[in-house]
């Protein structure tokens, strides 16, 4: 048997010559001084040769567990060297097989089934906080660990949700890879956000109160922030129709009738994916026209100012309003909250209507009951009213009282139209 120092003398010759130790294991000296193991081994009646790697990069005891393993897979009928073979093929197959093939693999599986919007929100999440992070490394190597490196270095910004949702995306695509063969667990499984991640209380999107409002539409209308006219119809719009941010600025001119007096609002734009029907105020066809007559009437009714083919920001809304100063008061969000409120409490609505305008998903059977109830004539005149009783606010500059106040609701609006 060899020693340690037996190859740690071995000196190079003028030939190449081995030094042998046991079970057909051997270490070849080269003329130019490299020294390789090697084993000599019989299979199926046939001499072969197995190498094991570079002395001193390899031990003489790490190289007898080699030579261990080989004797052991000969035991079971199999060739060492194929095996060999087979393990680098692997190994070359799952560096192909990385994170971010498997991904992007993923996003294609599933391109019909998402909105193009968030399709594109899940492609520059991936590529902006998971690629950078795991998307070079074998998808097999993926451990819990590095998961949760990645998620801590998005919520360490501060974006708590994105930390959270990336995992789920995370989990999403193992599962897919799980399906395609290309790993057999999912680790994200073996955990749950809160392990990783800090708890955050969650709150409601930033709103205003209904005594709030006259400052609102006092600021809106004066114009000291210096929006464009786009942006400040877009706001009252928000206002008048409290639809999604996303379902407003992607609002394309087909979609509304001004004849009907209503917007239709297709499923595939929907978060419920269910057509939406908004009726339209006389105030928000007025807007709607003023923004035909000032040039707007390109696909979408809010184009981008910078690219005019592109829709308006998803950003716009909120920094008009921080810049009106209503930063952590106030959401393009925050109009839903306020006009849920304001109609139940001030214009006496039964609150199934409003949350039929709102499209909100169902709580329980009840409601989902309800939906196939569209109540569509009183959400009309309901919206006339919520328009009349915002022009009376801007008009008076004050808002009317709850029910415990001197003025009560509806009834001290001005007839409505509708």
């Amino acid at each position: 048997m060899l020693k340690d120092l037996d190859c740690k003398n071995a000196l190079p010759r003028e030939k190449t010559y081995r030094l042998y130790d046991e079970g057909g294991l051997y270490l070849e000296v080269t003329p130019a001084g490299g020294k390789h193991w090697k084993l000599k081994y019989r299979f199926d009646g046939k001499e072969k040769k197995l190498t094991f790697g570079p002395y001193p990069m390899i031990t003489l005891m790490e190289v007898r567990l080699k030579r261990s393993d080989a004797k052991r897979q000969l035991i079971d009928g199999l060739d060492p060297s194929c095996v060999k073979k087979e393990a680098k093929r692997q190994a070359e197959l799952d560096r192909f097989n990385n994170f971010q093939k498997i991904a992007e693999e993923w996003l294609v599986h599933n391109n019909e089934t998402w909105s193009d919007n968030h399709r594109a929100t899940l492609k520059r999440r991936l590529e902006l906080d998971i690629f950078p992070v795991i998307g070079n490394l074998p998808i097999k190597s993926i451990k819990i660990p590095m998961l949760a490196e990645m998620v801590r270095g998005i919520e360490k910004r501060g974006a708590h949700e994105v930390a959270r949702r990336s995992l789920s995306y995370c989990s999403q695509i193992f599962r897919f890879a799980i399906v395609q063969g290309l790993v057999d667990d999912n680790p994200v499984s073996k955990i749950k956000p809160r392990d990783i991640l800090k708890s955050v209380e969650r709150g409601h999107y930033a709103a205003i109160d209904y005594y709030q409002l006259p400052e609102l539409i006092s600021k809106l209308d004066k114009n000291e922030a210096r929006l464009f006219k786009q942006t400040q119809l877009a706001i009252e719009l928000m206002m008048l129709t409290f639809v999604r941010t996303g379902e407003l600025i992607k609002a394309k001119w087909e979609e509304i009738s001004f004849e009907d007096k209503k917007w239709f609002i297709g499923g595939e734009r929907m978060k419920m994916r269910k057509d939406h029907i908004v009726p339209l105020s006389d105030r928000a066809i007025a807007i709607l026209n003023e923004l035909k007559n000032l040039g707007y009437q390109r696909e979408y009714i809010f184009p981008s100012i910078r690219e005019p083919r592109k829709h308006m920001s998803n950003n716009t809304i909120l920094v008009a309003l921080r810049r009106m100063g209503y930063a952590g008061i106030m959401t393009g969000h925050g109009f839903r909250a306020l006009a849920m409120s304001t109609i139940k409490e001030v214009l006496n609505y039964r609150h199934e209507v409003v949350d039929r305008q709102l499209a909100h998903a169902h709580k329980n059977e009840v409601d989902a009951a309800y939906d196939r109830a569209l109540f569509l004539r009183e959400r009309e005149i309901m919206m006339q009213e919520w328009s009349d009783l915002i022009q009376h606010i801007r008009l008076n500059h004050t808002h009317l009282g709850f029910k415990n106040s001197s003025a009560i609701g509806r009834e001290s609006l001005p007839p409505s139209k509708a």
